[in-house]
């Protein structure tokens, strides 16, 4: 173990090797790297001296963004492995004194998790409508977006679906945008920081962490399209509809108390495009 992992604060000055299990180490000769192999370069980690590694989504997905478009959060892509190869790694990565870190994607889900085909079986202003953030279209018969808003990955961020009704996806139309007010919501994350916080992970990579806590209310859809930008913004003020809330942080006061439920303590570092003042 590094002296730095002695700390009870280690993650403040670690060392952090990232890892894209694809295409890291391929063990059972698939032409795909898979968790086995992570768990069999161990020494080759321990060696570089580093202190915590960190995993790039390795849950099934279609990889429509490279694993960010997470179909199920508490699992292994097959393709990669199983959660006994994940147990294993996470105690080959302990016994070599390395933290291990996994990536958590509370943005959006994939377009084949089990919330969004339910929301898609269901009525437009039902309950499972209402994880996800769906509105009905702008024109005579729905057939314009909400908004003008752009994707990320470019084109609407708007994608219809067969009833007429539209769904938000800042990214891939294949990552449908979750609706953090929903409490069913937080109470799915809570549940996956648990499940991998139990399987030994010592710490979470937050994708897009400021971007959960969203306003479309204050003022019709139409006027925040063409008030506010997706792309290549930053909220000095706090007044973007979409990105750097204040209500953000209620979010992760809430998971610090489920990190708090360990021993030790779990941790987690945002992926945050905000204003220095913000950080």
């Amino acid at each position: 173990m590094t002296a730095n992992n002695l700390n009870d604060d280690w993650w403040k000055q670690a060392v952090v090797y990232q890892i894209y299990p694809r295409s890291f180490k391929d063990v059972n000769g698939d032409g795909l790297g898979d968790i086995a192999g992570v768990t069999e370069k161990m020494d080759y980690l321990k060696n570089l001296g580093v202190d915590a590694i960190w995993l790039s989504p390795f849950y099934p997905s279609d990889l429509a963004d490279g694993g960010y478009d997470v179909i199920d959060y508490r699992n292994v892509d097959p393709r990669l492995g199983t959660m006994d190869d994940f147990d294993a790694m996470a105690e080959a990565a302990h016994e070599a004194g390395i933290k291990v870190i996994v990536d958590i994607v509370p943005n959006h889900t994939a377009d084949k998790h089990v919330f969004f085909k339910e929301a898609l079986a269901s009525e437009p202003g039902s309950p499972a409508r209402d994880r996800y953030i769906f509105r009905d279209g702008r024109g005579e018969h729905g057939e314009l977006p909400p908004n003008d808003w752009q994707s990320f990955f470019g084109g609407p961020a708007w994608a219809r679906v067969a009833d007429g009704q539209w769904y938000l996806h800042l990214f891939d139309k294949a990552q449908p945008d979750v609706n953090w007010k929903n409490p069913d919501i937080h109470e799915e994350f809570k549940k996956t920081l648990r499940f991998w916080s139990d399987h030994g992970t010592d710490g979470f990579r937050i994708d897009v962490a400021h971007g959960l806590a969203k306003d479309l209310e204050s003022k019709p859809l139409e006027e925040l399209g063409r008030e506010y930008s997706v792309v290549g913004v930053l909220n000095h003020d706090f007044s973007h509809p979409l990105f750097d809330r204040r209500e953000v942080h209620d979010i992760y006061r809430e998971w610090r108390k489920v990190f708090n439920e360990y021993n030790p303590p779990r941790f987690a570092v945002a992926e945050a495009w905000v204003v220095p003042e913000h950080q």
